[in-house]
């Protein structure tokens, strides 16, 4: 047969567009006619007495393919014995459908095939669950029976639109004059970010490998190299708690360039996003992206990935606070914190469970407790009111734009609590309200993040992004002395209160680099031993360069309308970094272990 494909050695010789005609979801009345081989798998069986009606599915779609003695009694014979989820295949002819009989909901419901010759391929148990959309099932029997689920059409469009985002991203930054490198999966263990997944060596008894939690160190070698645009679909693993947008094993698309500014990555980042969306979706992506500072997108929405897609920001009070009868605002603001809330519009009718609800909610977040006014025709309404004048009430209610049937949220302690707080339950409102619509894509960057932050319980600074990202030129007097007060050359990508990915222009020097090490409380010793080859190759003339690594698998996420990253990996991990389907985690052999020298004393409660 053409194209050396022979899926039926009976089959006639067929038409001249082979692919065509072996594709069950693309066949269209264009086709009425013409004689078909069709592979796939039963979707439903339908008897109607001396008529069988298959729907038989692929990759591509779905057709409905008629058994009919009139064609062929021996064909009738097999469909008799087929049932869902049976592979087969079949030789038939396309007609159109009898009048009356189109099905509009269906991309083939023109036409049909009349089946002349079928086999069937292999049989097949009652699958756990129906192989339909939106079918409701434990996550876990589908991760059990993931080959299953993965038959699924909305799974198999999900993977579809990830190969194209993948493709897309190679061809736009090949026409950029990128480079795609592979780099280790087998390094070295350094310090910082999440827990290394380790690797034991069996040639070196007593040494491991870390597996990448991304290639950072290794394309600022390649820039070191010469390589000076740089990019990789790759591979990342952390061993860090999971939620939905978190998983051990992940894939990011990791970019580095020579020579550049942030404005030239934030405008090659702007590009490829965009044609990444236009690619797969077909949605325009407006560029430039709107920017915020990082104070700005706190003060604002009490989060440093804010979702635009709707208001609800935070509004300031600590002023009128800091004078007022109110205790627990005014302690507030004595001890250096702020007094914010955010107006919740329509939701003055809120019970008083709904509110306690909210509060606890709230307290999740380390906050102590939820103030609130309720806004009615004669002003706001709460326990509190009694501590604050009337002229300080109407300033509040003036201060939010509060109406009548709105409800106020307040949250006093200090900056971090108060924007934890007030950010995730300015999220929570959104998607309660209705204000989050997932066909509305808000891209944002934020800006001029810190550099350091304290770690109170390790009573050192610690780097917001990583360590290897470059102060801003005129902050860089403050470092030995004020290290907090450093400004970094860094930018996150956010899209719809989801932080894509985040990058920086980095250290080319080695003895800022050597500065900052300290500024983090790492000697000279542990520097070299950590990051001796890097600090080594500082010294052989390094460009100054910067780059962005961003979660692929959260793009695609997003782009395709999910809620979590598992809905858009073929073989994800659960909650608890389990695959149920192939049982990993999982022991090994004793011999295994003496090879690798390894000895384990592990007591069964301590799992």
């Amino acid at each position: 047969m053409r194209g050396g494909i022979n899926r039926l050695s009976y089959a006639a010789e067929l038409a001249n567009d082979l692919r065509r005609t072996h594709m069950c979801g693309v066949l269209t009345e264009a086709d009425v006619g013409r004689e078909v081989v069709l592979m796939g798998w039963v979707q439903k069986r339908r008897d109607h007495g001396g008529l069988i009606f298959v729907d038989l599915r692929d990759r591509w779609g779905l057709v409905q393919v008629v058994f009919n003695p009139d064609y062929s009694e021996e064909a009738l014979k097999k469909a008799e014995r087929i049932r869902s989820e049976y592979v087969i295949a079949v030789v038939g002819r396309v007609e159109k459908r009898p009048e009356g009989t189109d099905n509009p909901n269906l991309p083939t419901g023109a036409i049909e095939v009349h089946v002349a010759e079928a086999r069937i391929l292999n049989a097949a148990k009652t699958p756990p669950f129906y192989i339909e959309d939106e079918v409701e099932v434990d996550e876990n029997i589908r991760l059990r029976y993931r080959y299953l689920d993965l038959r699924r059409p909305e799974m198999q469009r999900a993977l579809q639109l990830r190969h194209r985002a993948a493709k897309a991203t190679r061809d736009f930054l090949d026409g950029r004059g990128f480079i795609e490198v592979e780099t280790p999966m087998l390094t070295k263990s350094t310090p910082e970010g999440a827990r290394d997944y380790l690797v034991p060596s069996r040639v070196n008894p007593g040494s491991f490998y870390a597996l990448p939690q991304s290639p950072q160190l290794f394309k600022q070698i390649l820039m070191v190299s010469g390589i000076d645009r740089y990019f990789q679909i790759v591979r990342c693993f952390r061993d860090e708690d999971l939620r939905a947008d978190r998983q051990p094993e992940f894939t990011q698309i990791d970019m580095e360039m020579s020579f550049v500014t942030a404005e030239d990555v934030m405008e090659v980042t702007e590009s490829m996003i965009a044609e990444i969306c236009q690619q797969t979706t077909g949605l325009e992506v407006t560029v430039p992206f709107p920017r915020l500072t990082y104070q700005d997108a706190l003060n604002r929405f009490g989060t440093d990935k804010p979702d635009l897609r709707f208001g609800l920001e935070l509004v300031d009070v600590s002023d009128l606070a800091a004078g007022c009868g109110f205790k627990v605002f005014r302690s507030a603001v004595q001890a250096g914190g702020l007094v914010k809330g955010i107006l919740a519009t329509g939701c003055g009718g809120y019970s008083r469970k709904e509110i306690d609800e909210l509060t606890q909610y709230a307290l999740t977040y380390k906050a102590k407790g939820l103030a609130y006014f309720i806004v009615t025709e004669e002003g706001l309404k709460a326990p509190i009111t009694k501590f604050f004048t009337k002229e300080e009430l109407a300033t509040i209610q003036t201060r939010f734009g509060a109406r009548p049937g709105d409800l106020i949220l307040f949250v006093a302690d200090q900056p971090s609590v108060v924007y934890a707080a007030l950010g995730a339950l300015r999220k929570m409102l959104g998607e309660r309200l209705g204000l989050t619509d997932n066909a509305d894509y808000r891209f944002s960057w934020v800006v001029d993040f810190p550099l350091l932050e304290f770690d109170a319980d390790e009573g050192r600074y610690v780097a917001v992004h990583h360590m290897f990202t470059s102060p801003r030129t005129d902050d860089l007097p403050l470092l030995a002395e004020e290290p907090g007060r450093v400004r970094a050359q860094a930018y996150d990508l956010v899209l719809n209160g989801v932080e894509l990915g985040g990058g920086s222009i980095r250290i080319h020097r080695r003895d800022l680099q050597e500065q900052v090490f300290t500024a983090i409380g790492m000697s000279a010793d542990e520097a070299l031993e950590k990051f001796g080859f890097l600090l080594e190759a500082f010294d052989y003339g390094t460009p100054p360069h910067g780059g962005i690594a961003f979660g692929f698998d959260r793009l695609v996420m997003l782009l395709a309308g999910r809620q979590s990253i598992r809905e858009v990996m073929a073989f994800p991990k659960t909650q608890n970094a389990a695959d149920l389907m192939t049982g990993a985690p999982d022991t090994v052999s004793r011999g295994q272990l003496r090879e690798l020298h390894i000895g384990l004393d592990v007591k069964k409660e301590d799992k």
